[in-house]
């Protein structure tokens, strides 16, 4: 008793999508984040510790 079994295999391509424009953009914003961490960084090493 063999049995043929007919099985449809499914098969997706899947594309991974990369939106240069938003890895840009959050490229930009933690650039501007890292600038005013060193500018605030710098005002306080050049301006608030000689008081002390």
């Amino acid at each position: 008793m063999q049995q043929n079994k007919t099985v449809d295999v499914e098969e997706r391509h899947v594309e991974k999508k990369s939106d240069s424009s938003l890895v840009a953009s959050t490229f930009i914003k933690y650039a501007a984040y890292l600038i005013i961490f060193f500018g605030v960084l710098y005002f306080l090493v050049a301006y608030v510790f000689p008081m002390f």
